[in-house]
């Protein structure tokens, strides 16, 4: 008979009545050492990123309220408008009746599309090869992509380089001098250099090549840090724009990052004739109109993969 239930019985003949177990306390996700949070902390917490929020998203609700703004609320409200009382869409009707930023936006989304595609499987390419041991000329390479770190090339060389190669005035110009980064290249191969080699050992054990690990061990279990690479190639061919005005004589080529600056910075004016239109908006609506057009791209993807950020960046830099 166990020490609990003997005490139990005599305490039942004496008519004591047992002492009730001390509850088991319920675990709160906290290490033993940390002390219980306190409200005041909590609600400091709180406040800082509701005014974070605040601050980030007040310029963006502005320029989709100032786009949707008429006329007379613009000159009530000295401008800009946060929330427009009779919003219409007449500044979007304008710009897209053009084409102009409708042409941009897809030369934007062609060369953003081709651009992180071509620039992904380069990427994968080195890094595979540079992380497996036994690789011909794999330190070279390494050092020579490390080395892009410390020695940046010059407008005046690439530009060089660009119209040795003819590839002036064309899209080639705004993807090839582009197209790797160092940075996202030691994220993946550090990935990669994290898989256990056991995977390797069993597929080539079942005759697998290289070709064949990569595209059916590799890369599915590279879908995280793939995804935060894709997503750091996309924001910057999107966004790009200097690379355009540098090699780009054909107006009709450029992108929408061109035709944002064109309209926002150097304050270009729209032809009401040349839009087919009789009376054109304000220009604050028409330029907050270009810059929603530009920015809801990325702004539409960004939420879909925002879930792969922590994971893939820094698993990707834990080794290497």
């Amino acid at each position: 008979m166990s020490e609990s239930v003997a005490t139990r019985l005599r305490a039942a003949r004496s008519g004591a009545r047992p002492r009730p177990r001390p509850r088991p306390r319920k675990s709160n996700g906290r290490p033993p050492w940390m002390e219980r949070p306190h409200w005041y902390g909590q609600g400091a917490k709180g406040l800082a990123l509701i005014v974070l929020t605040v601050i980030v998203l007040y310029p963006f609700v502005l320029a989709i309220g100032t786009s949707l703004a008429g006329r007379e609320e613009l000159n009530a409200n000295g401008g800009y408008v946060l929330i427009p009382h009779h919003p219409t869409l007449e500044a979007y009707r304008v710009i897209l009746s053009g084409g102009i930023v409708t042409r941009a936006a897809l030369v934007s989304i062609f060369i953003t599309l081709i651009g992180t595609a071509l620039s992904l499987a380069c990427t994968v390419m080195i890094a595979y090869g540079t992380s497996r041991p036994g690789t011909v000329l794999a330190k070279p390479i390494l050092l020579l992509v490390l080395g892009t770190f410390l020695f940046a090339p010059g407008i005046i060389p690439t530009y060089l380089a660009v119209q040795q190669f003819h590839m002036l005035d064309t899209y080639a110009s705004l993807i090839l001098p582009v197209l790797l980064n160092a940075f996202n290249i030691v994220v993946v191969r550090s990935f990669f250099q994290s898989i256990p080699e056991e995977l390797y050992d069993a597929a080539r054990i079942d005759g697998a090549g290289e070709v064949t690990v990569l595209f059916r061990i590799v890369l599915p279990l590279s879908k995280a840090v793939l995804a935060v690479v894709g997503l750091f190639y996309a924001v910057g061919y999107w966004n790009s724009f200097f690379n355009a005005v540098l090699y780009l004589n054909d107006s009709g080529k450029f992108p929408i990052q061109v035709i944002l600056r064109s309209y926002v910075l150097n304050g270009q004016s729209i032809n009401a004739s040349a839009m087919g239109v009789h009376s054109i908006p304000p220009a604050t609506s028409l330029q907050m109109a270009v810059l929603i057009i530009a920015i809801v791209p990325i702004f539409c993807v960004y939420p879909f993969l925002q879930k792969f950020f922590v994971k893939g960046v820094l698993t990707g830099a834990i080794k290497g």
